[in-house]
């Protein structure tokens, strides 16, 4: 572990940043450039003290978990974050779990997303971020572990993932949610996550498992589409998706027409908070 390195990039990818490339409002003068060490700490889930060793020379050894929060909360690019992981004395992470450090272009655009659902999704359906209405919308969807952390998984696996759908519509996600895994199965390989989550899911649904074999393959995102929220009843979104340049992630921005029903409810989720479906559990 290279203390002095890792603390003197940390500061200045920290003095870098303006409060608005983070979402977070301007406020007032500061005394000092780019974010504060107490802004960092929040975003990433860790305490002021412990940052402020970091940056000092004088704190453990991050964790991989610490490091992908850092790398996320300073919006490092892919190249960034490696050497973060390297000054820090740990292994760079490998080709196959890179898809879960969000695209800074993405996270730019969903910092100023803050009055409608939206939500960054890996190609297996893991949710990296979503911001406060999503949470509202779908739940909080970051105590998801293992291969529960995909939403094509637990669409199989778990029947109240299912309930945020009206039932009319549920055949036509299952083969959206297939179609999805193959075009990722197809790019990443059978040795991948990918085709973890295919064998696994192969023994434990049959309606996965005949669905599979209908070699359907496409990146689907219908652009109308129902919700169902516990409280709220249905809602009618439009979805936009943004990829990034190799489709390894999306951002899904999710919007109702103005002055509609459906606007007003997406305005009373930011009222009444998160609300988890009935048995939904984190896996």
């Amino acid at each position: 572990m290279d203390r002095a390195a890792l603390a003197a990039f940390l500061r200045r990818r920290r003095e870098e940043l303006r409060p608005e490339d983070v979402g977070l409002a301007p406020g007032a003068r500061r005394r000092t450039a780019g974010l504060r060490r107490e802004e960092v700490a929040a975003l990433a889930a860790m305490s002021t003290d412990y940052y402020t060793r970091l940056e000092q020379q004088r704190g453990p050894q991050p964790s991989e978990q610490m490091l992908t929060s850092l790398a996320r909360t300073l919006r490092l690019s892919t190249h960034e974050r490696d050497y973060l992981f390297r000054v820090a004395g740990r292994n760079a992470p490998s080709p196959a779990s890179a898809s879960t450090h969000v695209a800074p272009a993405l996270l730019r655009v969903l910092d100023r997303l803050s009055d409608t659902p939206a939500l960054i999704l890996s190609n297996l359906g893991e949710t990296l971020v979503q911001n406060r209405m999503a949470e509202a919308l779908f739940g909080d969807r970051s105590g998801y572990t293992g291969l529960a952390r995909s939403e094509i998984y637990r669409w199989f696996t778990d029947p109240a993932e299912r309930l945020r759908y009206p039932e009319h519509d549920r055949d036509r996600q299952s083969r959206a949610q297939v179609a999805n895994l193959r075009a990722a199965y197809g790019s990443l390989g059978p040795d991948s996550r990918a085709g973890e989550i295919v064998r696994a899911l192969q023994k434990e649904s049959a309606e996965f498992a005949g669905l599979w074999e209908r070699h359907e393959v496409a990146k689907r995102f219908e652009d109308h589409k129902t919700l169902v929220h516990p409280e709220l009843g249905p809602i009618e979104v439009d979805c936009q998706v943004l990829f990034t340049e190799d489709q390894s992630q999306a951002l899904l921005v999710l919007t109702a027409d103005p002055r509609s029903e459906d606007a007003e409810k997406l305005k009373l989720l930011g009222v009444l908070g998160h609300e988890r479906f009935t048995g939904a559990r984190p896996g």
